[in-house]
């Protein structure tokens, strides 16, 4: 049998009730976080999120996803009506066996982003590079929804 005890002192019941609500807090965070073993049964695979920036401009939208080594061949771009999904695959390297693992802080598994885009975008020219781990989708806007400037004439009064 466990005896659960709390302790008199207000002090430490209000970190203990801080205590409880963090680790509440982090359990609805990570709930359904897919973590897996994988084969050699020594390491955790989850889903990531690889971190992006979104910009835009006169001339269009890009979005920057960094993506540090991920193979440009696992990764998939698609348009879908006006959903942009960029998705892939970051695997393990081999690693050398030791008898002791300190620390794993590094992410594996599969990824998934998606974004609307706007009905401003010309989706028949959208490019995406890759350099130095760091994908670059370019989608650059119909020439009637680039900003134009219009003449004003004068007219002569008769």
């Amino acid at each position: 049998m466990f005896a659960i005890t709390r302790s008199t002192n207000p002090t430490v019941a209000d970190v203990q009730t801080l205590h409880g609500r963090l680790n509440r807090l982090f359990d609805e965070a990570f709930r359904g976080w897919p973590l897996t073993t994988q084969e050699d049964g020594n390491s955790l695979v989850g889903q990531w999120v690889p971190p992006v920036d979104v910009f835009e401009d006169k001339d269009g939208v890009q979005i920057m996803a960094e993506l540090p080594g991920v193979k440009p061949d696992d990764v998939k771009i698609s348009l879908e009506n006006s959903l942009l999904t960029i998705q892939g695959e970051k695997r393990q390297t081999a690693e050398e066996k030791t008898d002791r693992v300190h620390r794993y802080e590094r992410y594996y598994g599969v990824f998934e982003r998606a974004f609307t885009v706007p009905s401003t975008v010309d989706a028949e020219h959208i490019k995406a590079t890759y350099d130095l781990g760091v994908l670059t989708v370019r989608l650059p806007k119909l020439e009637r929804a680039k900003p134009r400037q219009i003449e004003v004439k004068v007219e002569t009064s008769k």
